[in-house]
């Protein structure tokens, strides 16, 4: 089972002095989403936001820039003043993406510096119940029986959805389409929708686990597959 991690991460601070230090913050901080809103990685800066307010007594706004694998975020908040004003929070594509596109307007290393890993969550393998299938082996031989007639959607190229979901497909031998989307909100909304048969989700509550994810999957005419009925090469 793949996890999704949820990490804080600021601008590196370049000769940052001991005033600096004790007049900060004097103004809002912004908390910069590469992702739609509702979706796991919004939900966490939401929950996030309120603590920070709390311990330097600063209002916080989330401010969602969703796109391009969260690329758009990642450059914003690269090109922004390293004044400790914008932060950014994001999930394992921050590095990731260096080596997925061939030319990205930043580098993780240099530009950004972690703060810490807020949250993790599992990914799930979830199923519009429209679907004729009760668990991972029954999906593969569906998937295989027909190649390229399935789809699952993701947060986003480059996404941990989307790169599991690649894994899985080239572990299985299966030929399933990728559709992504701008963010987990609007992949849901497209199982949901029918406008895909299947999804890699991780739930939005970073306290929730495996089976209450499935639970409310259902309540939106979804099921989440067992990992364990079907291939190991999933878990």
């Amino acid at each position: 089972m793949k996890s999704l991690t949820c990490t804080l991460i600021a601008l590196a601070l370049a000769g940052t002095t001991p005033a600096f230090a004790q007049t900060y913050p004097a103004k809002p901080i912004r908390l910069v989403v590469g992702f739609t809103p509702g979706g796991g990685v919004d939900i966490n800066a939401r929950l996030l936001g309120p603590k920070i307010t709390e311990y330097l007594g600063q209002q916080v706004v989330v401010d969602n820039r969703p796109g391009a694998g969260t690329n758009i975020a990642n450059e914003h908040v690269a090109k922004s003043p390293p004044d400790g004003y914008t932060l950014l929070i994001n999930t394992a594509a921050v590095a990731i993406n260096m080596s997925l596109y061939k030319k990205v307007p930043f580098d993780t290393l240099r530009d950004f510096a972690p703060v810490s890993v807020f949250s993790q969550s599992p990914n799930i393998l979830v199923v519009h119940a429209s679907v004729p299938v009760k668990n991972v082996k029954e999906l593969l031989a569906l998937a295989r029986a027909k190649p390229g007639a399935l789809n699952y959607s993701s947060a986003g190229s480059g996404t941990t959805q989307h790169l599991t979901g690649e894994l899985f497909k080239l572990r299985t031998k299966t030929d399933i389409v990728h559709v992504p989307y701008r963010g987990s909100a609007p992949s849901l909304t497209a199982l949901i929708g029918r406008g895909v048969a299947l999804v890699r989700q991780h739930p939005g509550d970073p306290q929730s686990h495996q089976v209450r994810a499935a639970e409310r999957a259902r309540e939106y005419g979804a099921q989440a597959l067992a990992a364990h009925a079907g291939s190991a090469d999933d878990e």
